[in-house]
């Protein structure tokens, strides 16, 4: 292997991982208690702990995430990229916000949408999380 192809897997690598820290950085965020009972569920306590300790602030690492990503997918796989930018910006016409249109710029902004007197969620965080998901994947299918 040429020294140039050994720096791009490793730099790939460190991408897909720290993808992975982010998307479960989100859940932890969106989903909680749940999630880290899950994660004491798969691995022991201590471990879970240390997990969720170690795990970036998704919104503090996301947009550095997905400059590298968004490089790459432009490099490797051009035909992905107007796909992998989807996930992250909304529609540019957008009567209302859904589960299915809520993106991962929503999320970063916070944004909680509900309905009726008893206040309903039809779109939160983790609305983005599928989102999210899909990007990752697209970065996966570089490898």
């Amino acid at each position: 292997m040429s020294e140039k192809f050994k720096r791009f897997e490793k730099a790939l690598d460190a991408l897909i991982d720290e993808g992975t820290q982010l998307h479960m950085a989100m859940q932890l965020d969106c989903y909680g208690e749940p999630f880290f009972d899950k994660a004491k569920e798969q691995l022991s306590k201590k471990k879970a702990d240390a997990l969720i300790k170690d795990l970036p602030n998704f919104n503090d690492r996301y947009q550095g995430w997905y400059s590298e990503a968004q490089a790459l997918v432009k490099q490797v796989l051009p035909e992905r990229l107007s796909d992998f930018q989807s996930y992250y910006e909304f529609p540019r016409v957008r009567k209302d916000i859904t589960f299915q249109n809520y993106m991962i710029k929503d999320y970063l902004q916070g944004l909680r949408i509900t309905r009726g007197w008893e206040k309903e969620v039809v779109a939160d965080g983790s609305s983005a999380v599928p989102e999210f998901v899909q990007q990752l994947n697209i970065v996966k299918a570089v490898s």
